[in-house]
């Protein structure tokens, strides 16, 4: 996947070693993002995708919401950075998102985050070679479908 084209992304600090899949980027604000694949234990070619905010006044926070209207320009960049690890490892079968409720949202339907990330989902991932499930209210499940 190329970048939309539409919306920059910012900066990004690959991993020194391409297989560490640990990638960085600030935005304009200084808002410092790290963006992990961790592979799954039953099966390296599955990966957990997990980013997020690491600057240290956030520190304890588990889902950081910035609101410096950086939004569309921080999907982007997460976008290029799957990108880049899909180009890496064009072996892997299976990614996985989660977006966990916010304070005050229920956990009992889909979250503002989980929708987002359906989205951005749908745009890097091509449907010709990969589904996209829901799984429960707050996970969504990647899994390859044909080749490149």
């Amino acid at each position: 996947m190329v970048s939309s084209g539409k919306v920059p992304s910012y900066k990004i600090i690959p991993p020194a070693i391409p297989s560490a899949g640990l990638y960085y980027f600030t935005t304009d604000s200084g808002i410092k993002y790290e963006v992990r694949f961790g592979r799954r234990k039953d099966n390296i070619l599955k990966a957990t995708i997990v980013f997020g905010v690491i600057n240290d006044e956030f520190e304890g926070e588990e889902y950081v919401v910035t609101n410096r209207g950086e939004l569309y320009r921080v999907m982007e960049t997460i976008n290029m950075v799957i990108s880049m690890f899909m180009n890496e490892h064009q072996k892997m079968i299976s990614y996985e998102f989660t977006g966990l409720a916010r304070e005050g949202e229920s956990e009992q339907k889909s979250t503002a985050r989980i929708n987002l990330y359906y989205r951005y989902a749908k745009r890097i991932f091509p449907e010709k070679f990969w589904r996209i499930d829901y799984s429960g209210y707050s996970t969504i499940i990647i899994t390859r479908i044909g080749s490149y």
